[in-house]
Protein backbone atom coordinates (compact mmCIF):
# COMPACT_ATOMS: atom_id res chain seq x y z
CA UNK A 1 0.00 0.00 0.00
CA UNK A 2 2.86 2.38 0.81
CA UNK A 3 4.44 1.72 -2.59
CA UNK A 4 1.08 2.38 -4.27
CA UNK A 5 0.70 5.78 -2.59
CA UNK A 6 4.30 6.71 -3.42
CA UNK A 7 3.64 5.96 -7.09
CA UNK A 8 0.35 7.89 -7.08
CA UNK A 9 1.87 10.97 -5.43
CA UNK A 10 4.87 10.85 -7.78
CA UNK A 11 2.63 10.76 -10.86
CA UNK A 12 0.41 13.49 -9.39
CA UNK A 13 3.45 15.71 -8.74
CA UNK A 14 5.05 15.14 -12.16
CA UNK A 15 1.86 15.87 -14.12
CA UNK A 16 1.25 19.04 -12.12
CA UNK A 17 4.87 20.07 -12.66
CA UNK A 18 4.48 19.52 -16.40
CA UNK A 19 1.27 21.55 -16.55
CA UNK A 20 2.72 24.33 -14.42
CA UNK A 21 5.84 24.68 -16.55
CA UNK A 22 3.82 24.69 -19.78
CA UNK A 23 1.59 27.46 -18.48
CA UNK A 24 4.46 29.42 -16.92
CA UNK A 25 6.55 29.47 -20.09
CA UNK A 26 3.50 30.18 -22.27
CA UNK A 27 2.49 33.22 -20.19
CA UNK A 28 6.02 34.48 -19.69
CA UNK A 29 6.83 34.09 -23.40
CA UNK A 30 3.76 36.15 -24.29
CA UNK A 31 4.82 38.92 -21.93
CA UNK A 32 2.34 38.25 -19.11
CA UNK A 33 3.22 38.32 -15.41
CA UNK A 34 3.23 34.89 -13.82
CA UNK A 35 2.94 35.66 -10.09
CA UNK A 36 -0.85 35.34 -9.90
CA UNK A 37 -0.72 32.28 -12.17
CA UNK A 38 1.77 30.60 -9.84
CA UNK A 39 -0.31 31.22 -6.73
CA UNK A 40 -3.58 30.08 -8.35
CA UNK A 41 -1.95 26.96 -9.81
CA UNK A 42 -0.40 25.92 -6.47
CA UNK A 43 -3.71 26.41 -4.66
CA UNK A 44 -5.66 24.36 -7.20
CA UNK A 45 -3.03 21.62 -7.36
CA UNK A 46 -3.15 21.16 -3.59
CA UNK A 47 -6.94 21.07 -3.15
CA UNK A 48 -7.50 17.37 -3.86
CA UNK A 49 -4.81 16.11 -1.49
CA UNK A 50 -5.74 18.67 1.19
CA UNK A 51 -9.43 17.76 0.98
CA UNK A 52 -8.82 14.02 1.25
CA UNK A 53 -6.52 14.38 4.25
CA UNK A 54 -8.62 16.93 6.12
CA UNK A 55 -11.96 15.09 5.78
CA UNK A 56 -10.69 12.29 8.02
CA UNK A 57 -10.41 14.53 11.07
CA UNK A 58 -11.86 17.93 10.20
CA UNK A 59 -14.92 17.40 8.05
CA UNK A 60 -17.09 20.41 7.26
CA UNK A 61 -18.39 22.36 4.28
CA UNK A 62 -14.89 23.71 3.62
CA UNK A 63 -13.45 20.21 3.16
CA UNK A 64 -16.41 19.34 0.92
CA UNK A 65 -15.54 22.35 -1.27
CA UNK A 66 -11.89 21.30 -1.36
CA UNK A 67 -12.86 17.81 -2.51
CA UNK A 68 -15.19 19.12 -5.22
CA UNK A 69 -12.59 21.56 -6.57
CA UNK A 70 -9.85 18.97 -6.21
CA UNK A 71 -11.86 16.45 -8.18
CA UNK A 72 -12.36 18.85 -11.06
CA UNK A 73 -8.66 19.69 -10.91
CA UNK A 74 -7.86 16.00 -11.45
CA UNK A 75 -9.98 16.11 -14.61
CA UNK A 76 -8.11 19.25 -15.68
CA UNK A 77 -4.85 17.38 -15.09
CA UNK A 78 -5.93 14.45 -17.26
CA UNK A 79 -7.25 16.32 -20.28
CA UNK A 80 -4.84 19.24 -20.02
CA UNK A 81 -1.93 16.80 -19.96
CA UNK A 82 -3.22 14.83 -22.96
CA UNK A 83 -3.89 17.90 -25.10
CA UNK A 84 -0.57 19.58 -24.27
CA UNK A 85 1.34 16.34 -24.81
CA UNK A 86 -0.17 15.98 -28.29
CA UNK A 87 0.75 19.62 -29.00
CA UNK A 88 4.32 19.01 -27.83
CA UNK A 89 4.62 15.99 -30.10
CA UNK A 90 3.43 18.10 -33.04
CA UNK A 91 5.93 20.86 -32.25
CA UNK A 92 8.72 18.31 -31.96
CA UNK A 93 7.85 16.61 -35.26
CA UNK A 94 7.59 19.87 -37.20
CA UNK A 95 10.87 21.25 -35.87
CA UNK A 96 13.15 19.78 -38.60
CA UNK A 97 10.79 21.11 -41.27
CA UNK A 98 10.44 24.61 -39.76
CA UNK A 99 6.68 24.60 -40.30
CA UNK A 100 6.36 27.13 -37.49
CA UNK A 101 8.85 30.02 -37.59
CA UNK A 102 10.89 30.41 -34.40
CA UNK A 103 9.67 33.97 -33.99
CA UNK A 104 6.07 32.72 -33.80
CA UNK A 105 6.72 30.04 -31.19
CA UNK A 106 6.10 32.12 -28.00
CA UNK A 107 2.72 33.32 -29.25
CA UNK A 108 1.82 29.83 -30.51
CA UNK A 109 2.66 28.26 -27.14
CA UNK A 110 0.45 30.83 -25.42
CA UNK A 111 -2.51 30.02 -27.66
CA UNK A 112 -1.93 26.29 -27.31
CA UNK A 113 -2.02 26.60 -23.52
CA UNK A 114 -5.07 28.89 -23.61
CA UNK A 115 -6.88 26.66 -26.10
CA UNK A 116 -6.15 23.49 -24.13
CA UNK A 117 -7.47 25.14 -20.97
CA UNK A 118 -10.70 26.23 -22.69
CA UNK A 119 -11.26 22.79 -24.24
CA UNK A 120 -10.64 21.12 -20.87
CA UNK A 121 -13.11 23.44 -19.13
CA UNK A 122 -15.74 22.62 -21.76
CA UNK A 123 -15.12 18.90 -21.21
CA UNK A 124 -15.55 19.41 -17.46
CA UNK A 125 -18.93 21.10 -17.97
CA UNK A 126 -20.11 18.37 -20.35
CA UNK A 127 -18.77 15.67 -18.03
CA UNK A 128 -20.54 17.18 -15.02
CA UNK A 129 -23.88 17.24 -16.83
CA UNK A 130 -23.38 13.57 -17.77
CA UNK A 131 -22.39 12.61 -14.22
CA UNK A 132 -25.61 14.00 -12.72
CA UNK A 133 -27.80 12.29 -15.35
CA UNK A 134 -27.93 8.58 -14.45
CA UNK A 135 -29.81 6.06 -16.56
CA UNK A 136 -31.54 2.74 -15.87
CA UNK A 137 -29.75 -0.10 -17.69
CA UNK A 138 -32.19 -2.95 -18.30
CA UNK A 139 -31.60 -6.68 -18.63
CA UNK A 140 -34.00 -9.58 -19.10
CA UNK A 141 -32.47 -12.86 -17.93
CA UNK A 142 -33.71 -16.43 -17.78
CA UNK A 143 -32.22 -18.79 -15.22
CA UNK A 144 -31.87 -22.51 -15.86
CA UNK A 145 -33.41 -23.33 -12.47
CA UNK A 146 -36.77 -22.45 -10.97
CA UNK A 147 -37.86 -20.63 -7.86
CA UNK A 148 -39.87 -22.65 -5.37
CA UNK A 149 -42.99 -20.59 -4.81
CA UNK A 150 -44.50 -21.00 -8.27
CA UNK A 151 -43.76 -17.36 -9.12
CA UNK A 152 -40.81 -17.56 -11.49
CA UNK A 153 -40.45 -13.84 -12.15
CA UNK A 154 -38.96 -11.02 -10.10
CA UNK A 155 -37.50 -7.57 -10.66
CA UNK A 156 -34.16 -6.65 -9.14
CA UNK A 157 -32.59 -3.22 -8.92
CA UNK A 158 -28.82 -3.25 -8.33
CA UNK A 159 -26.73 -0.17 -7.59
CA UNK A 160 -22.95 -0.03 -7.36
CA UNK A 161 -20.37 2.59 -6.48
CA UNK A 162 -22.51 5.34 -5.01
CA UNK A 163 -19.46 6.80 -3.19
CA UNK A 164 -21.37 8.80 -0.59
CA UNK A 165 -19.19 11.47 0.94
CA UNK A 166 -18.01 15.02 0.32
CA UNK A 167 -19.09 15.01 -3.35
CA UNK A 168 -22.09 12.66 -3.61
CA UNK A 169 -24.60 13.92 -1.07
CA UNK A 170 -28.31 14.44 -0.27
CA UNK A 171 -29.55 15.44 -3.70
CA UNK A 172 -28.02 12.35 -5.27
CA UNK A 173 -29.69 10.13 -2.68
CA UNK A 174 -33.07 11.70 -3.38
CA UNK A 175 -32.57 11.19 -7.11
CA UNK A 176 -31.53 7.57 -6.60
CA UNK A 177 -34.54 6.97 -4.36
CA UNK A 178 -36.87 8.27 -7.04
CA UNK A 179 -35.26 6.12 -9.72
CA UNK A 180 -35.59 2.98 -7.60
CA UNK A 181 -39.20 3.69 -6.63
CA UNK A 182 -40.13 4.19 -10.29
CA UNK A 183 -38.89 0.69 -11.12
CA UNK A 184 -41.09 -1.00 -8.46
CA UNK A 185 -38.50 -3.67 -7.62
CA UNK A 186 -38.97 -6.80 -5.54
CA UNK A 187 -35.36 -6.73 -4.34
CA UNK A 188 -32.65 -4.05 -4.11
CA UNK A 189 -28.94 -4.92 -4.07
CA UNK A 190 -26.01 -2.60 -3.38
CA UNK A 191 -22.78 -3.83 -4.97
CA UNK A 192 -20.13 -2.14 -2.84
CA UNK A 193 -18.48 1.28 -2.46
CA UNK A 194 -21.64 2.75 -1.00
CA UNK A 195 -19.31 4.95 1.10
CA UNK A 196 -16.52 6.87 -0.66
CA UNK A 197 -13.65 7.18 1.80
CA UNK A 198 -13.78 8.70 5.24
CA UNK A 199 -17.20 8.11 6.75
CA UNK A 200 -17.00 11.45 8.60
CA UNK A 201 -18.72 13.52 5.84
CA UNK A 202 -21.44 10.85 5.63
CA UNK A 203 -22.10 10.84 9.36
CA UNK A 204 -22.04 14.64 9.52
CA UNK A 205 -25.03 14.86 7.24
CA UNK A 206 -26.42 11.36 7.91
CA UNK A 207 -26.46 11.07 4.14
CA UNK A 208 -27.77 7.53 3.86
CA UNK A 209 -30.94 8.57 5.66
CA UNK A 210 -31.92 10.38 2.45
CA UNK A 211 -32.14 7.06 0.62
CA UNK A 212 -35.86 6.30 0.75
CA UNK A 213 -36.68 2.84 -0.60
CA UNK A 214 -40.17 1.46 -1.28
CA UNK A 215 -41.58 -1.59 0.49
CA UNK A 216 -39.72 -4.57 -0.96
CA UNK A 217 -41.02 -8.09 -1.06
CA UNK A 218 -37.57 -9.62 -0.71
CA UNK A 219 -35.62 -6.91 1.11
CA UNK A 220 -32.42 -4.98 0.58
CA UNK A 221 -28.87 -6.30 0.75
CA UNK A 222 -25.38 -4.92 0.27
CA UNK A 223 -21.79 -6.08 0.05
CA UNK A 224 -18.56 -4.31 0.86
CA UNK A 225 -16.34 -2.64 -1.71
CA UNK A 226 -12.73 -1.56 -1.43
CA UNK A 227 -13.79 1.92 -0.29
CA UNK A 228 -15.63 0.56 2.74
CA UNK A 229 -12.21 -0.66 3.90
CA UNK A 230 -10.56 2.66 3.06
CA UNK A 231 -13.16 4.38 5.24
CA UNK A 232 -12.73 1.92 8.18
CA UNK A 233 -14.83 -1.21 7.79
CA UNK A 234 -15.61 -1.19 11.54
CA UNK A 235 -17.60 2.02 11.07
CA UNK A 236 -18.96 1.81 7.54
CA UNK A 237 -20.72 -1.54 7.85
CA UNK A 238 -22.59 -0.75 11.12
CA UNK A 239 -23.70 2.58 9.66
CA UNK A 240 -25.06 0.96 6.51
CA UNK A 241 -26.86 -1.71 8.52
CA UNK A 242 -28.36 0.93 10.82
CA UNK A 243 -30.39 2.07 7.79
CA UNK A 244 -32.07 -1.31 7.34
CA UNK A 245 -29.68 -2.64 4.68
CA UNK A 246 -28.20 -6.02 5.51
CA UNK A 247 -24.52 -6.25 4.58
CA UNK A 248 -23.55 -9.75 3.50
CA UNK A 249 -20.07 -10.63 4.71
CA UNK A 250 -19.20 -13.93 3.01
CA UNK A 251 -22.73 -15.13 3.66
CA UNK A 252 -25.48 -16.99 1.86
CA UNK A 253 -29.10 -15.93 2.28
CA UNK A 254 -32.14 -17.70 0.87
CA UNK A 255 -35.16 -15.61 0.00
CA UNK A 256 -38.69 -16.81 0.54
CA UNK A 257 -38.99 -17.66 -3.17
CA UNK A 258 -35.92 -19.91 -3.03
CA UNK A 259 -33.49 -17.50 -4.70
CA UNK A 260 -30.08 -17.72 -3.03
CA UNK A 261 -27.80 -14.69 -2.72
CA UNK A 262 -24.10 -15.02 -1.97
CA UNK A 263 -22.53 -11.79 -0.74
CA UNK A 264 -18.74 -11.78 -0.75
CA UNK A 265 -16.41 -9.54 1.19
CA UNK A 266 -14.36 -7.34 -1.09
CA UNK A 267 -10.92 -8.55 -2.14
CA UNK A 268 -9.51 -5.85 0.19
CA UNK A 269 -10.29 -8.30 3.01
CA UNK A 270 -7.22 -10.28 1.91
CA UNK A 271 -4.83 -7.39 2.50
CA UNK A 272 -2.73 -6.52 5.51
CA UNK A 273 -4.06 -7.35 8.94
CA UNK A 274 -7.66 -7.68 7.74
CA UNK A 275 -9.09 -11.19 7.87
CA UNK A 276 -9.25 -12.82 4.46
CA UNK A 277 -12.46 -13.74 2.72
CA UNK A 278 -13.97 -17.21 2.42
CA UNK A 279 -13.44 -19.08 -0.85
CA UNK A 280 -16.24 -19.18 -3.39
CA UNK A 281 -16.29 -22.99 -3.30
CA UNK A 282 -16.98 -22.91 0.45
CA UNK A 283 -19.87 -20.51 -0.04
CA UNK A 284 -21.33 -22.48 -2.94
CA UNK A 285 -21.24 -25.61 -0.79
CA UNK A 286 -23.85 -23.91 1.42
CA UNK A 287 -26.32 -23.48 -1.45
CA UNK A 288 -29.12 -25.72 -2.72
CA UNK A 289 -28.12 -26.92 -6.22
CA UNK A 290 -31.79 -27.13 -7.23
CA UNK A 291 -32.38 -23.37 -6.82
CA UNK A 292 -30.87 -20.33 -8.59
CA UNK A 293 -27.89 -18.45 -7.16
CA UNK A 294 -26.92 -14.78 -7.51
CA UNK A 295 -23.35 -13.91 -6.56
CA UNK A 296 -22.49 -10.38 -5.42
CA UNK A 297 -18.78 -9.56 -5.72
CA UNK A 298 -17.68 -5.94 -5.93
CA UNK A 299 -14.65 -6.43 -8.17
CA UNK A 300 -15.25 -8.40 -11.38
CA UNK A 301 -12.15 -10.56 -11.16
CA UNK A 302 -11.72 -14.16 -12.31
CA UNK A 303 -15.04 -14.23 -14.12
CA UNK A 304 -13.95 -17.14 -16.30
CA UNK A 305 -13.89 -19.34 -13.19
CA UNK A 306 -17.67 -18.96 -12.95
CA UNK A 307 -18.11 -21.24 -15.95
CA UNK A 308 -17.59 -24.30 -13.79
CA UNK A 309 -19.96 -23.28 -11.00
CA UNK A 310 -23.71 -23.30 -10.39
CA UNK A 311 -23.85 -19.49 -10.17
CA UNK A 312 -26.66 -18.16 -12.35
CA UNK A 313 -25.71 -14.49 -12.18
CA UNK A 314 -22.80 -12.45 -10.86
CA UNK A 315 -23.27 -8.74 -10.22
CA UNK A 316 -20.25 -6.46 -9.83
CA UNK A 317 -19.18 -2.83 -10.05
CA UNK A 318 -15.87 -1.20 -9.14
CA UNK A 319 -14.66 -0.30 -12.63
CA UNK A 320 -16.83 2.80 -13.25
CA UNK A 321 -16.29 1.77 -16.89
CA UNK A 322 -13.20 3.96 -16.64
CA UNK A 323 -15.41 6.97 -15.76
CA UNK A 324 -13.55 9.26 -18.17
CA UNK A 325 -12.29 8.49 -21.65
CA UNK A 326 -9.61 7.24 -22.46
CA UNK A 327 -9.45 5.42 -19.11
CA UNK A 328 -12.19 3.15 -20.46
CA UNK A 329 -9.56 1.40 -22.59
CA UNK A 330 -7.41 0.70 -19.52
CA UNK A 331 -10.36 -0.80 -17.64
CA UNK A 332 -11.22 -3.07 -20.55
CA UNK A 333 -7.63 -4.37 -20.58
CA UNK A 334 -7.56 -4.93 -16.82
CA UNK A 335 -10.80 -6.93 -16.58
CA UNK A 336 -12.38 -9.69 -18.65
CA UNK A 337 -15.55 -7.62 -18.50
CA UNK A 338 -15.08 -3.94 -17.73
CA UNK A 339 -18.72 -3.02 -18.18
CA UNK A 340 -21.96 -4.49 -19.39
CA UNK A 341 -23.08 -8.07 -19.92
CA UNK A 342 -21.39 -11.35 -20.85
CA UNK A 343 -21.86 -15.09 -20.40
CA UNK A 344 -19.24 -17.34 -18.79
CA UNK A 345 -20.40 -20.87 -19.37
CA UNK A 346 -23.99 -20.87 -18.10
CA UNK A 347 -23.38 -17.91 -15.79
CA UNK A 348 -24.69 -14.46 -16.62
CA UNK A 349 -22.35 -11.64 -15.54
CA UNK A 350 -23.16 -7.93 -15.36
CA UNK A 351 -20.66 -5.22 -14.42
CA UNK A 352 -22.16 -1.82 -13.63
CA UNK A 353 -20.47 1.50 -14.34
CA UNK A 354 -21.86 2.69 -11.00
CA UNK A 355 -24.23 5.40 -9.87
CA UNK A 356 -21.64 7.77 -8.45
CA UNK A 357 -18.08 8.80 -9.20
CA UNK A 358 -14.64 8.89 -7.63
CA UNK A 359 -12.64 12.11 -7.79
CA UNK A 360 -14.07 14.53 -10.37
CA UNK A 361 -17.84 14.66 -10.55
CA UNK A 362 -17.84 14.10 -14.26
CA UNK A 363 -18.03 11.35 -16.84
CA UNK A 364 -16.77 11.42 -20.39
CA UNK A 365 -17.70 8.50 -22.63
CA UNK A 366 -19.54 6.68 -19.82
CA UNK A 367 -22.88 7.06 -18.04
CA UNK A 368 -23.84 6.64 -14.38
CA UNK A 369 -26.47 3.95 -14.04
CA UNK A 370 -28.61 1.64 -12.00
CA UNK A 371 -29.27 -1.93 -13.11
CA UNK A 372 -32.84 -3.10 -13.59
CA UNK A 373 -32.87 -6.87 -14.01
CA UNK A 374 -36.02 -8.83 -14.81
CA UNK A 375 -35.35 -12.43 -13.87
CA UNK A 376 -37.36 -15.43 -15.04
CA UNK A 377 -36.79 -18.86 -13.55
CA UNK A 378 -37.32 -22.06 -15.46
CA UNK A 379 -40.88 -23.32 -15.15
CA UNK A 380 -41.19 -26.59 -13.27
Amino acid sequence: MAIFFIIVFTVYFLINLYLFMKGYHALAGAGYRTRIYTVVFLVLASTFIAGKFLEYGFTNVFTDILNVIGGFWMAFMLYGFLILLIADIFLLVQKPFHLVPDVSMPRLRFWIFTGSSVITLILIVVGFITAVSPVARRYDLTFSRSFRDGNDQMRIVAVSDIHLGSVIRKRSMRHLSEMIRNEKPDLVLFLGDLIDGSIAPVLRGDLLSYLSLPDLQYGRYAITGNHEYIGDIRKTVPYIESKGIRVLKDEVVTLSNGLQIIGRLDRSANQGSVSGRVSLDSLLAQTDPARPVILLDHQPSELSALAGTNVDLQLSGHTHNGQMWPLTYIVNKMFELGHGYAMFGKTHAIVSSGFGIWGPRMRIGTRPEILVINVTGRSE
